[in-house]
């Protein structure tokens, strides 16, 4: 599902050095003459494209980034050292644009890409450039140029690595909101969502994935019932599915919304829909989460969940949560992003093979 992700930072490039005035001053050469160096270039900003990142999530805490100011030149015609050079990762696919002109610069499109952002400062020049043979003793010397400043804005769309998929009032956007900054409408009534909501989950610095909330499904969501209908297909752009069921009984004020009252039923229902839209969703990695495991006591909710287990025979992972109180929502992520870790050492390997 292609969303948009941004981010707006503030670059600076790093100001030259200084020229230097400086004279040679040693014994026995009374007419050493200007020997000021010149002062180091400023270190630029870059920005790189990186395929290990997917999300722009690091860009909420840190907003300023500040490549090295030069050296100021020293006697003995001493160049300064520049500045070290700045390199910001971000993902594949982001867009970098200018905000004070709306100037796109750049579209970072392939592993590896680099664009210049921010050119450093120009050193200045010492006093051994002025000399001549009118003016020995020169005692001028140029100061370094500012390095450019720029406030910049990212833009990455996105392509959602975990959808959310079951039937409305299912707890979807209350998990969403468990494990990500997403904070999408939730409410004790079904179709609560209307349209995608995008959440970053965050496991580590640098190790995070896109999870997406599209609104709930009913029977007959292929043939355009309900309101997921036209958010099937984005449903094919995920790597892995997370297929949640309520498994507290219905009320029965719902009964009229379409929804099915049995767990086993509304996985079922679910499945019918994903083969009528496209049987290539049933081949993707499909994990069962059992929610709100919380409305029942502990162990009636443990055989509950084994029953409906047992009932499918379902073979790939499953989970019991409670979304609301975040309760199990977190070994889930882990083992998404595992599951992530261990795709890409298989693309690696892959590529190394072939």
């Amino acid at each position: 599902m292609k969303l948009v992700d941004e981010a707006e930072i503030q670059v600076t490039a790093g100001n030259g050095g200084n020229g230097c005035i400086g004279f040679r001053r040693e014994k026995f050469i009374p007419l050493g003459g200007p020997d000021g160096g010149d002062g180091g270039n400023g270190g630029s900003v870059w920005v790189r494209a990186d395929e290990n990142l997917n999300t722009l999530v690091d860009f909420r805490h840190q907003k300023h980034f500040s490549a090295q100011r030069g050296e100021n030149g020293m006697g003995r015609q001493m160049y300064g050292k520049a500045g070290e050079d700045l390199t910001i990762t971000v993902p594949v696919g982001t867009v970098v644009i200018n905000v004070d002109t709306d100037e796109i610069i750049g579209d970072l499109t392939s592993h590896g890409d680099l664009l210049l952002v921010a050119k450093g400062g120009k050193g200045g020049l010492g006093n051994m450039h002025f000399k001549s043979s009118v003016t020995r003793a020169p005692r001028k010397a140029t100061p370094g140029e500012e390095g450019e400043q720029r406030l910049l804005k990212f833009e990455l769309k996105l392509l959602a690595d975990v959808g959310l998929l079951g039937f409305p009032n299912a707890g979807k956007s209350t998990l969403i909101r468990a494990v990500s900054a997403a904070t999408p409408k939730v409410a004790d009534y079904p179709f609560t969502t209307l349209y995608p909501n995008l959440g970053v989950v965050s496991v580590e610095p640098h190790r995070s994935f896109v999870i997406a909330d599209i609104p709930g499904l009913i029977e007959g969501a292929a043939d355009g019932a309900g309101l997921g209908a036209q958010f099937l297909r984005h449903l094919q752009r995920t790597s892995i599915l997370l297929h949640l069921v309520d498994m507290a009984p219905v009320a029965e004020e719902y009964a009229d919304s379409g929804v099915v009252a049995s767990p086993v039923e509304q996985v079922r229902a679910i499945e019918r829909e994903l083969l009528k839209h496209d049987p290539e969703l049933m081949n993707k990695p499909r994990w069962l989460v059992l929610n709100k495991a919380d409305l029942m006591f502990e162990d009636e909710a443990a055989e509950r969940a084994a029953g409906i287990v047992a009932e499918l025979g379902w073979e790939q992972p499953w989970y019991m949560t409670s979304a609301i109180s975040r309760e199990g929502t977190w070994p889930i992520m882990k083992d998404i992003m595992a599951f992530f870790d261990r795709q890409k050492e298989e693309e690696q390997e892959a590529r190394d093979a072939g």
